[in-house]
């Protein structure tokens, strides 16, 4: 069984090696503080290698029988199922996630390169009519050529290869950036995985830097035709701006502040533990998260008492006991800014009827009432196991505090009506709503994405192949052309 933690290099070229800056870079356990790796950060120079080795070898590989590349995926999936607990280990070492974090992750993975792997045979095109005598009209699929990565830090094994996998199987090469504090788990693993499932050499780069050494050259170098990337608002709009600059075409997921709907009518023991796995999984540091709760006044009073208990019941601390549930935030900055919203949440005049310790980078819950719209705590996205309850007493309301939002990611409702939430869900300013379930939902068959300040375009199944290729129009003459003048 591989040990992923030594997996601390470049990978450009088909070569795993060290970057060329004199910047070195760590990489410490969020939970102790324990030392993981260091390694040497990526210059513009090697982003330059990383790119130019994608494009080349990129145009063979677009070549290559669809079923060849195909087994390549199964191959990925066969070496992420022998090497399993190392998986699990690396998760929970560099990230903090918990055990069952990790096997959550790690099957998002495994179905992503299940759906990526079909892609070689979904290149199809079309043939269409044309108002000229004799002509044919062909229209191909074909890869956009490089695609540039950019994930995050918070689900970086799934968040990678959800743009890394299909990309590779819709006939692209790839320049994956991970974040600085998941650089093995977003990047050197997955670079691992697919050279031991024997995809060709320099196909696949991933560097590891910072923004100083590269600036936005990421995004502006002239061989990548799409940037996907996953991260914050902040960051997203400029990439976005900088992409669009320069004719790109960027794929944003970004921030949210999700809320999750309780009506009059709901199960009040499933709305509960959806909403406590909506806020709490993974420390609420996922984008889909459930910030806010809002529940009708009917069920307000049995909602709030039945959710702070269960809320009280999660065990906090080390990630590597099986039993834990909240584990540590990715770093003390995350954990300042955390206790500063709740802070300014008090000062607001929010009530918190649980209110846990901050213990190292581990923040144990918090859970507000007495929530109007216009606070902080529910305007901002919150990264860390705190939450809002708002009460509302009519459709109406419901409405008008989901969508006094700057974001739109996902959300969900409960209810003994399933058309009628259907039809609350349709007037909800989001990409995705989830009728009686969590926020928390990924498949990769079905669009992925959001609205306003959530992000652009979809991806997943058809989604992320329309994202990462183009079409191509040649047209055939079949007898001469009679044209206006010779």
């Amino acid at each position: 069984m591989i040990d992923f933690k030594q997996l601390n290099s470049q990978y450009i070229n088909g070569k795993w090696r060290e970057g060329s800056s004199s910047r070195k870079m760590e990489n410490k356990n969020p939970y102790n503080g324990e030392l993981i790796a260091t390694y040497q950060a990526a210059t513009l120079q090697d982003l330059n290698d990383a790119y130019t080795s994608a494009n080349r070898v990129q145009k063979q590989w677009a070549k290559t029988n669809p079923i060849s590349q195909r087994d390549i995926f199964d191959k990925a999936f066969a070496y992420m199922e022998e090497n399993h607990e190392a998986l699990i280990n690396v998760i929970i070492d560099e990230i903090g996630g918990t055990r069952l974090k990790a096997e959550f992750e790690i099957g998002l993975v495994k179905n992503m390169i299940k759906e990526s792997s079909t892609f070689p045979m979904r290149m199809e095109g079309k043939i269409l009519p044309s108002p000229i005598d004799d002509k044919e009209n062909r229209v191909y699929r074909v890869p956009v050529g490089v695609v540039g990565v950019i994930s995050p830090f918070n689900f970086p094994f799934f968040l990678s290869m959800k743009s890394v996998a299909p990309a590779l199987g819709a006939g692209n090469g790839v320049v994956l950036k991970p974040h600085e504090h998941t650089s093995i788990t977003g990047g050197t693993m997955i670079a691992k995985i697919f050279e031991s499932a024997g995809l060709p050499k320099g196909l696949l780069n991933v560097i590891t830097t910072e923004i100083e050494e590269i600036g936005d050259n990421f995004v502006e170098h002239p061989i990548p035709r799409a940037i996907s990337f996953t991260g914050s608002t902040k960051v997203g709009k400029h990439i976005g701006a900088v992409a669009g600059r320069n004719l790109k075409e960027a794929h944003l997921e970004l921030g949210g502040n999700s809320a999750l709907a309780v009506l009059e009518d709901a199960d009040i023991d499933l709305a509960v533990s959806a909403a406590v796995f909506s806020r709490f999984t993974h420390q609420g540091q996922i984008c889909m998260s459930a910030n806010r709760l809002i529940v009708h006044e009917d069920v307000y009073d049995e909602f709030v008492e039945k959710y702070a208990a269960k809320v009280s019941t999660l065990t906090c601390g080390d990630p590597t006991d099986p039993n834990t549930i909240i584990g540590p935030l990715i770093n003390k900055q995350q954990v300042n800014g955390t206790v500063a919203l709740i802070e300014k949440g008090i000062a607001e005049g929010a009530t918190p009827v649980v209110k846990g310790e901050v213990k190292g980078n581990v923040v144990e819950p918090v859970v507000f009432t007495n929530v109007t719209p216009n606070m902080s705590i529910a305007q901002e996205e919150l990264f860390a196991p705190v939450i809002s309850i708002m009460k509302v007493s009519s459709d109406e309301e419901i409405l008008d505090y989901a969508n006094n939002s700057a974001y739109g990611l996902s959300g969900a409702i409960h209810t003994g009506n399933v058309e009628r939430g259907a039809e609350l869900a349709k007037q909800m300013d989001t990409g995705m709503i989830h009728i009686n379930d969590g926020t928390i939902n990924d498949e990769p068959n079905v669009a992925f994405g959001g609205v306003k300040n959530s992000g652009l375009g979809r991806l997943n199944g058809d989604w992320s192949l329309d994202a990462f290729t183009t079409t191509k129009w040649i047209s055939v003459q079949h007898k001469t052309r009679q044209y206006p003048y010779s």
